[in-house]
Protein backbone atom coordinates (compact mmCIF):
# COMPACT_ATOMS: atom_id res chain seq x y z
CA UNK A 1 0.00 0.00 0.00
CA UNK A 2 1.43 3.02 -1.07
CA UNK A 3 0.57 6.64 0.77
CA UNK A 4 0.39 10.02 -0.86
CA UNK A 5 2.75 12.49 0.83
CA UNK A 6 1.44 15.11 2.54
CA UNK A 7 1.87 18.53 2.13
CA UNK A 8 3.08 20.72 4.33
CA UNK A 9 0.20 23.93 5.52
CA UNK A 10 0.25 26.43 2.94
CA UNK A 11 2.57 24.35 0.57
CA UNK A 12 0.76 24.69 -3.10
CA UNK A 13 0.93 22.07 -5.35
CA UNK A 14 3.93 21.76 -7.91
CA UNK A 15 1.23 22.13 -10.39
CA UNK A 16 -0.01 25.34 -8.51
CA UNK A 17 3.64 26.44 -8.66
CA UNK A 18 4.02 25.57 -12.12
CA UNK A 19 0.47 27.91 -13.01
CA UNK A 20 2.02 30.63 -11.11
CA UNK A 21 4.96 30.61 -12.89
CA UNK A 22 3.47 30.25 -16.08
CA UNK A 23 1.18 33.51 -15.45
CA UNK A 24 4.36 35.58 -14.85
CA UNK A 25 5.94 34.51 -17.37
CA UNK A 26 2.99 35.85 -19.94
CA UNK A 27 2.23 38.71 -17.67
CA UNK A 28 5.74 39.81 -17.85
CA UNK A 29 6.61 38.67 -21.18
CA UNK A 30 3.21 40.77 -22.54
CA UNK A 31 4.91 43.94 -20.43
CA UNK A 32 8.24 44.23 -21.32
CA UNK A 33 7.04 43.31 -24.92
CA UNK A 34 4.99 46.74 -24.63
CA UNK A 35 7.05 48.79 -22.67
CA UNK A 36 10.80 49.67 -22.26
CA UNK A 37 12.68 47.30 -19.23
CA UNK A 38 13.06 50.63 -16.74
CA UNK A 39 8.94 51.49 -17.16
CA UNK A 40 7.80 47.90 -15.94
CA UNK A 41 7.58 47.41 -12.70
CA UNK A 42 7.27 43.94 -10.65
CA UNK A 43 4.81 45.17 -9.02
CA UNK A 44 2.81 45.96 -12.63
CA UNK A 45 4.01 42.07 -13.38
CA UNK A 46 2.56 40.87 -10.02
CA UNK A 47 -0.62 42.48 -10.94
CA UNK A 48 -0.88 41.44 -14.32
CA UNK A 49 -0.33 38.08 -13.13
CA UNK A 50 -2.53 38.22 -10.20
CA UNK A 51 -0.32 37.47 -7.45
CA UNK A 52 1.77 39.58 -4.84
CA UNK A 53 4.84 41.49 -5.11
CA UNK A 54 6.97 38.21 -3.00
CA UNK A 55 5.02 35.70 -4.81
CA UNK A 56 7.11 37.42 -8.21
CA UNK A 57 10.32 37.61 -6.58
CA UNK A 58 10.03 33.75 -5.09
CA UNK A 59 9.18 32.83 -8.99
CA UNK A 60 11.85 35.03 -10.91
CA UNK A 61 14.32 36.98 -8.50
CA UNK A 62 15.06 40.17 -9.46
CA UNK A 63 13.50 42.65 -12.07
CA UNK A 64 16.52 41.76 -14.33
CA UNK A 65 16.62 37.81 -13.96
CA UNK A 66 12.75 38.08 -14.67
CA UNK A 67 13.70 40.37 -18.08
CA UNK A 68 16.29 37.67 -18.49
CA UNK A 69 13.72 34.84 -18.29
CA UNK A 70 11.55 36.28 -20.66
CA UNK A 71 14.00 35.57 -23.47
CA UNK A 72 15.25 32.69 -22.49
CA UNK A 73 11.23 31.57 -22.67
CA UNK A 74 10.54 32.83 -26.52
CA UNK A 75 13.87 31.18 -27.42
CA UNK A 76 13.33 27.95 -26.38
CA UNK A 77 10.21 27.94 -28.18
CA UNK A 78 12.05 29.63 -31.10
CA UNK A 79 14.62 26.97 -30.82
CA UNK A 80 12.07 24.15 -30.80
CA UNK A 81 9.94 25.28 -33.74
CA UNK A 82 13.78 25.69 -35.80
CA UNK A 83 15.40 22.90 -35.09
CA UNK A 84 13.47 20.38 -37.22
CA UNK A 85 13.72 22.60 -40.34
CA UNK A 86 17.02 23.45 -39.67
CA UNK A 87 18.08 19.77 -39.47
CA UNK A 88 16.16 18.99 -42.04
CA UNK A 89 17.86 21.75 -44.58
CA UNK A 90 21.28 20.44 -43.85
CA UNK A 91 19.99 16.68 -44.74
CA UNK A 92 18.53 18.15 -48.26
CA UNK A 93 21.77 20.13 -49.02
CA UNK A 94 22.72 16.22 -50.23
CA UNK A 95 20.10 15.81 -52.25
CA UNK A 96 20.44 17.92 -55.43
CA UNK A 97 19.14 21.86 -55.55
CA UNK A 98 16.28 21.54 -55.97
CA UNK A 99 15.81 19.33 -52.51
CA UNK A 100 18.04 22.20 -50.70
CA UNK A 101 16.13 24.94 -52.04
CA UNK A 102 12.79 23.32 -50.90
CA UNK A 103 14.14 22.46 -47.15
CA UNK A 104 14.69 25.99 -47.71
CA UNK A 105 11.82 27.20 -48.45
CA UNK A 106 10.35 24.91 -45.73
CA UNK A 107 13.05 26.97 -43.03
CA UNK A 108 11.74 30.01 -44.10
CA UNK A 109 7.84 29.02 -43.89
CA UNK A 110 8.45 27.72 -40.05
CA UNK A 111 10.37 30.83 -39.19
CA UNK A 112 7.70 32.94 -40.50
CA UNK A 113 4.60 30.79 -38.80
CA UNK A 114 6.50 31.30 -35.62
CA UNK A 115 6.97 34.75 -35.35
CA UNK A 116 3.35 35.39 -36.85
CA UNK A 117 2.22 32.93 -33.65
CA UNK A 118 4.22 34.39 -30.97
CA UNK A 119 4.68 38.49 -31.92
CA UNK A 120 5.78 39.02 -28.55
CA UNK A 121 9.02 37.30 -29.73
CA UNK A 122 9.60 39.96 -32.36
CA UNK A 123 7.90 42.68 -29.84
CA UNK A 124 10.59 42.14 -27.04
CA UNK A 125 13.79 41.89 -29.14
CA UNK A 126 12.17 45.52 -30.72
CA UNK A 127 12.23 46.83 -27.22
CA UNK A 128 16.17 45.38 -26.43
CA UNK A 129 17.24 46.81 -29.63
CA UNK A 130 16.06 50.50 -28.96
CA UNK A 131 17.59 50.00 -25.85
CA UNK A 132 21.45 48.95 -27.08
CA UNK A 133 23.83 50.16 -24.51
CA UNK A 134 21.55 47.94 -22.00
CA UNK A 135 21.49 44.00 -21.98
CA UNK A 136 23.12 43.26 -24.50
CA UNK A 137 24.24 40.13 -23.27
CA UNK A 138 20.85 38.66 -23.94
CA UNK A 139 21.93 38.87 -28.06
CA UNK A 140 25.05 36.35 -27.58
CA UNK A 141 22.58 34.19 -25.38
CA UNK A 142 19.41 34.10 -26.92
CA UNK A 143 19.73 35.83 -30.59
CA UNK A 144 23.09 34.64 -31.99
CA UNK A 145 23.10 30.80 -31.93
CA UNK A 146 19.66 31.24 -33.94
CA UNK A 147 21.38 33.54 -36.38
CA UNK A 148 24.55 31.06 -36.84
CA UNK A 149 22.37 27.90 -37.25
CA UNK A 150 21.18 29.18 -40.46
CA UNK A 151 24.07 30.86 -41.41
CA UNK A 152 25.46 27.18 -41.19
CA UNK A 153 23.30 26.02 -43.41
CA UNK A 154 23.78 28.42 -46.08
CA UNK A 155 27.73 28.50 -46.18
CA UNK A 156 26.76 24.36 -46.49
CA UNK A 157 24.75 25.10 -49.16
CA UNK A 158 27.48 27.48 -50.60
CA UNK A 159 30.34 25.05 -50.11
CA UNK A 160 28.25 22.37 -52.06
CA UNK A 161 27.64 25.12 -54.56
CA UNK A 162 23.83 24.98 -54.52
CA UNK A 163 23.69 28.98 -54.24
CA UNK A 164 26.28 31.21 -53.85
CA UNK A 165 26.28 33.77 -50.98
CA UNK A 166 29.30 35.72 -49.86
CA UNK A 167 27.71 37.26 -46.83
CA UNK A 168 25.29 34.90 -44.58
CA UNK A 169 25.73 36.34 -41.51
CA UNK A 170 24.26 40.01 -43.30
CA UNK A 171 22.13 37.78 -45.53
CA UNK A 172 20.12 35.88 -42.12
CA UNK A 173 20.28 39.52 -40.29
CA UNK A 174 18.09 41.44 -42.97
CA UNK A 175 16.00 38.52 -43.53
CA UNK A 176 14.91 38.77 -40.03
CA UNK A 177 14.75 42.45 -39.50
CA UNK A 178 12.55 42.07 -42.70
CA UNK A 179 9.81 39.59 -41.06
CA UNK A 180 10.31 41.40 -37.51
CA UNK A 181 8.93 44.08 -40.03
CA UNK A 182 6.24 42.18 -41.12
CA UNK A 183 5.04 40.72 -37.84
CA UNK A 184 4.83 44.29 -36.25
CA UNK A 185 3.07 46.27 -39.07
CA UNK A 186 -0.26 47.57 -38.44
CA UNK A 187 -1.62 46.07 -41.78
CA UNK A 188 0.28 42.71 -41.31
CA UNK A 189 -3.25 40.61 -41.74
CA UNK A 190 -5.00 38.75 -44.56
CA UNK A 191 -3.90 39.10 -47.93
CA UNK A 192 -0.91 41.05 -47.26
CA UNK A 193 0.69 38.33 -45.05
CA UNK A 194 0.30 35.95 -48.35
CA UNK A 195 1.80 38.65 -50.50
CA UNK A 196 4.62 38.97 -47.84
CA UNK A 197 4.98 35.52 -47.95
CA UNK A 198 5.34 34.86 -51.63
CA UNK A 199 8.29 38.05 -51.20
CA UNK A 200 10.18 36.08 -49.11
CA UNK A 201 10.50 33.03 -51.46
CA UNK A 202 10.87 34.96 -54.05
CA UNK A 203 13.80 36.77 -52.68
CA UNK A 204 15.56 33.29 -51.46
CA UNK A 205 15.27 31.78 -55.17
CA UNK A 206 16.39 35.17 -57.18
CA UNK A 207 18.49 36.06 -54.24
CA UNK A 208 20.38 32.62 -54.32
CA UNK A 209 19.57 30.50 -56.93
CA UNK A 210 23.22 29.59 -59.11
CA UNK A 211 22.68 30.57 -62.79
Amino acid sequence: MTMERRRGPGRPRRAEQRDTHAAIMAAATGLFARRAYDSVSLREVAAAAGVDVATVHHHAGTKADLYQACFARVFAAESEALAGAVASAHEGLRSGPEEAFARLHALLDVFVDFLERVPETTALWLRRWSEPELHAELDDAYSLPLYQAVEEVLIAATDLGLLAEPSPRIAVRSLVWSVHAHVVSPSARGDERIEFRAFVHRWLDRMYRVG
